[in-house]
């Protein structure tokens, strides 16, 4: 399998900044971020657990940012699939995630969500409203609003602008 890059294909309109919400995703989008999490999911690092995590996020841009999980020996540094696209998301400019999709499936053959540290790294750029689209061996298993995932959460509005 061929290494992924971010999607460079411009959203429909362009927000007026960072922080603007950006264009609702459509159906075919949502496909694409499918996909992507089910493709990079392949390109993970995890010798010790054998538990394979693909995450794919779509910006204000309309730019998929693809992320593995990578473990390591000290499995307390290991980093979340959904920590490597943020931060490739930010890499490339990236300040809000319009959409995410998980891919991943437990040792018993369950699909999974985010763990829950994953939760309150996509909260920082996520709104209440953003769809998780779940996917697992057979593709998308489930799509949940955000505040389903992590309610009552804390965020950047509970802290003084400067």
């Amino acid at each position: 399998m061929k290494p992924l890059r971010a999607d460079a294909t411009p959203a429909t309109e362009a927000p007026a900044s960072a922080a603007s919400a950006g264009p609702a995703p459509d159906g075919a989008m949502l496909q694409r971020l499918v996909q992507a999490a089910m493709q990079v999911r392949g390109q993970a690092y995890a010798p010790y657990s054998r538990f394979a995590v693909g995450a794919a996020l779509l910006d204000e841009h309309g730019r998929i940012h693809v992320g593995a999980n990578v473990e390591n020996a000290a499995y307390s540094v290991t980093q979340c699939a959904e920590a490597s696209a943020i931060g490739a998301m930010v890499s490339a400019g990236g300040r809000r995630i319009l959409a995410a999709a998980v891919a991943g499936v437990s040792p018993q053959g369950a699909w999974v969500t985010p763990c829950g540290a994953c939760r309150q790294r996509l909260r920082e750029f996520a709104s209440a409203e953003m769809p998780v689209l779940v996917v697992g061996e057979q593709g998308l298993q489930a799509t949940l609003r955000f505040d389903e995932l992590l309610p009552h959460s804390f965020g950047p509005g509970h802290l003084p602008t400067v």
